[in-house]
């Protein structure tokens, strides 16, 4: 059964998206609809500028966003999707790909949501942290502990775990869990506490855009990043995408659970391959490829 997954905030690069957007009538148009709704040209951004100018939250979202969907639909005939899933951004873009959304709303909750998390990023100092080479349960417990806002925030791959919250919490963080054994516990270059309560403020704001939003029954089963679970109700999905700011990326039970249903080749569409390695590690030997 095939699997397609959708990368997050993260796996941009200058240049993103040309060759579609050269080669394909379809995605040129696609790209200049993008630009018309944003009300900015982000291929200008996406194709010609420099790594900082797309480091931007406000750009990057919508970047790797239109990059999958786009790549998505050009696939055509041979987009045949048994299951899809996305981390944290990505699971907007699995979405659209599956007819959940449209490319418009799709487009228009990833910028209301990349603006929203930005704001709530200035409201107090807070990061992100990578850690390596302990057991999910100690760096929950250690999180647990520590004075302050900390959490695990991206269930990566088993050893791969990444912690989110208040700066000062995260650094403490990082020493109890290098002292407990991590192989590394390293600070993030993020703007902000991503799926943390640091996100608060933005959940309120996209929670109402979500809800206004109408979202269709998708092709196939969606495992949303909340539950690591099959999800087709559109209601259920708009609960998830709403508790998902402040919620884990739950990415190895996701990906544990679609094998469990009968995926036996994972495709990623987007830019990058950061998910096709992560797959390989939580189900070793796994078929994986890239749409592009």
């Amino acid at each position: 059964m095939k699997a397609y997954v959708f990368p997050g905030q993260g796996a941009q690069f200058t240049g993103m998206g040309k060759e579609l957007y050269e080669n394909s009538a379809e995605a040129k148009a696609l790209f200049e609809q993008a630009n018309d709704i944003l009300g900015f040209r982000i291929t200008d951004i996406m194709f010609e500028g420099t790594a900082d100018e797309l480091k931007q939250t406000k750009v990057t979202q919508p970047a790797v966003f239109l990059h999958s969907v786009i790549l998505a639909k050009t696939l055509g005939d041979d987009f045949k999707p048994n299951m899809v899933a996305g981390h944290s951004l990505g699971e907007f873009s699995s979405l659209v790909a599956a007819g959940a959304l449209t490319f418009e709303d799709g487009l228009k909750l990833v910028s209301q949501r990349a603006m929203a998390m930005q704001k709530a990023c200035e409201i107090a100092p807070s990061t992100m942290a990578a850690v390596l080479g302990l057991e999910d349960k100690v760096v929950e417990d250690i999180c647990e502990s520590t004075e302050g806002v900390v959490v695990a925030a991206n269930y990566n791959c088993p050893g791969q775990l990444v912690i989110s919250g208040e700066t000062s919490a995260v650094e403490k963080a990082c020493e109890a869990l290098k002292e407990a054994g991590a192989r590394r516990a390293l600070l993030l270059p993020v703007g902000g506490a991503f799926h943390s309560p640091m996100m608060e403020p933005a959940r309120e704001e996209l929670a109402a855009a979500i809800a206004s939003t109408n979202f269709a029954t998708p092709v196939c089963p969606v495992y949303q990043n909340v539950t690591a679970t099959a999800v087709t109700s559109p209601e259920e999905i708009k609960n998830n995408l709403i508790i998902q700011l402040t919620a884990p990326v739950r990415w190895t039970q996701s990906v544990q659970n679609m094998v469990a249903d009968g995926a036996d080749l994972f495709t990623e569409v987007g830019p990058g391959n950061v998910l096709q390695g992560l797959v390989k590690k939580i189900s070793k030997g796994m078929a994986t490829a890239s749409a592009s």
